[in-house]
This record gives structure tokens, sequence and C-alpha cells, in this order.
């Protein structure tokens, strides 16, 4: 194995790739929210081949696999030269991230930015047949690096 500074060689692939690794979910027997937020996500208008820019959110339930962060940053990367439609492009990353780990739930939302003068937001979903989400149970919410304070 390589060393570069001290620090061992990356053992997966850093170029763009279609392929998500998955792992077991640690947990489950219950269920989990996993939220990820991918802010620079690039892609070409197919009609013009200018860059298209949006936030890309995955907000997921597992079932018995999760996505492996690294691999879905190289997914994402992958569509950096590609031309595709918005709506296209987020049913899609629905259809693959699925296929990929059969997740209870799964939503994505594509968060477009500005082109000609429109936002446009795409937002798809996935529910695995039979599942039931439990009552949502609504706690204050606290940013990140937020301390919480006593008595509010």
């Amino acid at each position: 194995m390589q060393i570069f500074s001290g620090v061992p060689a990356l053992t997966m692939s850093t170029k763009p790739s279609k392929h998500l690794q998955t792992f077991p979910n640690p947990a489950p027997e219950r269920d989990f929210h996993i939220h990820m937020q991918v802010p620079e996500f690039t892609c070409l208008c197919p009609l013009t081949g200018q860059p298209d820019f949006a936030r890309i959110v995955l907000d997921i339930i597992p079932d018995k696999k999760c996505v492996e962060l690294k691999s879905l940053k190289l997914y994402m990367w992958s569509y950096r030269n590609e031309g595709a439609f918005h709506e296209k492009v987020t049913n899609t990353i629905l259809d693959d991230v699925v296929a990929a780990i059969a997740p209870r739930f799964l939503r994505v939302t594509a968060q477009w930015y500005v082109r000609g003068g429109i936002y446009t937001n795409v937002v798809v979903e996935h529910h695995k047949r039979g599942w039931k989400p439990r009552p949502r149970v609504d706690l204050a919410h606290f940013e990140l690096g937020q301390p919480a304070v006593a008595g509010s």
C-alpha cells in the first residue's frame, strides 16, 4: 500500500462512477433518517450544453443496506459532463439509489439554481411496499454548532 504524507493510499476509485457501493445497515431493526446534501451538483443542459447547478438532498430511511458516501460523491460527479433535463436526472438518481439499497423510504429533492429567471425544484419519492412510517415526533430543532441554552 502506498503512503503519501503518512496517509494510506485510497483503496476506492477517485474517478466519476455510476456504481453505488453499499454496506449493511447497522440498525435494521429500527427506522432512522439519513439526511444527505450535495450542494455542488452539476450537469449540462441537454439543449444548450450550458452547465446547470443544483443542490441535491437525499432523505433516506434504509432497510437492509446503506449507501457509502464516497461512492455517492463519485456517482453525483459522474453527471458533470452529461446532458440531462432536471426532471429526468432527479428521477434517475432516485431509481439508481433505490436499485442499490432498496430503502424503506427515499426522497430526492433537486433544487435547481436559476436559469432564464426561473428556479426549479423537483421532488420524487419511493416508498417500499408495505412499509408504514411511524407517527412523526416533533422535537426542538438545534442548529449545528449552536449550544443548547438552559431555560429556553
